[in-house]
């Protein structure tokens, strides 16, 4: 078993928690708001980016083609996630998707929710709520190695089509 998936699999034992314990929580499946506001291009660890590379390989070539352009071109703040399709609201490459992607919503920085302005809502109103802890979940990914944004792993890494 692999650190990347060892991380992965905390994030999600720690998301199926949280979601199971509110039966309104929003980050689910058709939420899409935090994708459709990032305050920054994902960053992903090399680890991240060799399962997100042949993910966007797989996709039909004119899907993975714009996302590659999307990617490329993720330099403004804020903006959409270059991996999500705008039409449907769904995650391009949803098995593959980074750990930030995977956490946000259930970690909190100290006494900040890490998550959209309905997480936030929900975290303030509700403190029997144990969040992830994102210092620790950080240094994990850390420790798999530097990370950058998506267009420098496509720059240099093999899913550039």
């Amino acid at each position: 078993m692999t650190r990347l998936y060892q991380i992965q699999e905390t994030v999600r034992l720690r998301a199926a928690e949280i979601a199971d314990a509110h039966a309104d929580w929003p980050c689910r499946k058709g939420c899409d708001d935090c994708c459709r506001h990032l305050a920054s291009p994902p960053r992903v660890t090399r680890e991240e980016w060799e399962l997100i590379a042949p993910a966007l390989d797989a996709l039909a070539p004119p899907v993975s083609d714009n996302a590659r352009r999307r990617i490329r071109d993720s330099h403004s703040r804020p903006s959409i996630c270059p991996l999500l399709d705008p039409d449907s609201g769904s995650c391009l490459i949803y098995e593959a998707r980074p750990v930030a992607c995977r956490a946000y919503g259930f970690y909190a920085e100290r006494e900040y929710v890490l998550g959209c302005h309905h997480i936030e809502s929900i975290g303030a109103e509700r403190p029997d709520i144990v969040w992830g802890n994102h210092a620790a979940l950080e240094e994990r990914l850390n420790a798999l190695g530097a990370a950058a944004e998506l267009s420098g792993w496509l720059r240099f890494g093999k899913a550039e089509g």
